[in-house]
């Protein structure tokens, strides 16, 4: 029996690990498997653990208002250690670029605890951007034992940070896993958030999905990001929806210079189900995350992407993502050109995922068996 523990904290982290979670527990004869989140995210954690039904074993409760990255990464080594003296895993998995992640690893290496890390070797090289993501996955990428990198881009950065190459396996994204088993349950459940989207969606007008968060974009770039928002609502016959989020750098100019502005929908995050319902809906969609970049492909949507660099080279390559930055005029006339050219949408919005077919979780205990 192989003791493993599986820990996240935030809202993408957990969309990613709940079908590994859910993976595991098919094969309870061969893996003794925990689940600890740190909840860096609390709300929004406890949105995704209730649409996948998975109770956590050890919840370390760590969110705390106006919480500083170093207070966070104590606070999830500290945590972890008693977590480790109580059940002595022989694996620990962690997920990706977070603070949680990086610290959960630091952690399994001071306790003996081999580290497993999904989603490993995306990378940006340049280590403000994103910040502190890009850093963040570096050093849990020197920290992990057993690297699953989505593609065979992402194996190739590991090898040439010298890797060992039998220690990393290209199984894909969770997070299409995750997509696939969320698109078709959204439609048969009773979400008030999703009965909300239906009340407020113009079906005479393109939906255009938006969503912002990352911290290299606070300040001008937000205040750009709105001017350019504003004027394809005056020059296209859109509906924008924008799920906004709650940190305060985003929300202030978010709404100082949207909210009273005409086919813009300014709204409260959304849980994941309503998410996913939305990102089905839309007609592109303009972001910075990097959740967004890999599942919108699978759904034949999109992507605009208010980032100058990304770690997902792949979904650029193939064709589904374009870089746009938070430039007024480009991301302006690459979110008109698209809405203008049947022709050009049609060729993104048909490209094979780069990312996974749903098969993911599979082949990561198949190679942990």
């Amino acid at each position: 029996m192989i003791k493993i523990l599986i820990v996240f904290g935030t809202r993408p982290e957990a969309i990613k690990m709940a079908p590994l979670v859910k993976e595991f527990q098919k094969h309870t004869d061969r893996f003794d498997v925990k689940v600890c989140v740190t909840a860096q995210h609390r709300q929004m954690l406890d949105q995704v653990l209730d649409f996948f039904d998975i109770i956590p074993d050890y919840d370390l409760n760590l969110m705390r208002p106006g919480q500083n990255l170093s207070q966070l990464t104590a606070d999830v080594i500290l945590g972890l250690k008693t977590v480790f003296e109580q059940f002595t895993p022989f694996y620990t998995f962690v997920h990706g670029d977070t603070t949680t992640s990086t610290a959960a690893a630091l952690a399994s290496f001071y306790a003996g605890v081999k580290v497993c890390h999904v989603e490993a070797g995306l990378r940006t090289y340049n280590k403000l951007s994103p910040f502190p993501e890009e850093m963040n996955r570096q050093l849990t990428g020197r920290l992990a034992d057993i690297h699953f990198a989505p593609t065979y881009q992402s194996k190739e950065n590991l090898l040439s940070e010298g890797t060992l190459e039998n220690s990393v396996f290209v199984t894909g994204n969770t997070v299409i896993d995750a997509l696939l088993y969320a698109k078709d349950k959204v439609e048969l459940i009773n979400d008030s958030q999703i009965n909300f989207l239906k009340s407020i969606i113009d079906n005479s007008k393109d939906l255009v999905l938006v969503t912002g968060h990352r911290r290299e974009n606070f300040g001008d770039g937000f205040i750009n990001i709105c001017k350019a928002l504003k004027q394809l609502a005056a020059e296209r016959n859109v509906q924008i929806i924008y799920p906004v989020h709650l940190n305060p750098n985003v929300i202030d100019p978010v709404h100082s210079i949207l909210k009273d502005t005409e086919s813009i929908h300014l709204i409260e995050p959304l849980a994941y189900p309503a998410f996913v319902w939305l990102m089905k809906k839309a007609k592109i969609i303009i972001t910075d995350s990097g959740g967004v970049q890999e599942e919108a492909p699978s759904l034949g949507k999109p992507v605009l992407v208010m980032r100058d660099t990304t770690e997902r080279p792949e979904a650029v390559e193939a064709g589904t993502v374009k870089l746009v930055g938070t430039n007024i005029d480009k991301i302006l006339f690459e979110a008109k050109y698209l809405l203008d050219n049947p022709k050009e949408y049609q060729r993104m919005s048909l490209v094979h995922n780069p990312y996974g077919d749903g098969s993911t979780c599979a082949k990561i205990i198949e190679c942990i068996q």
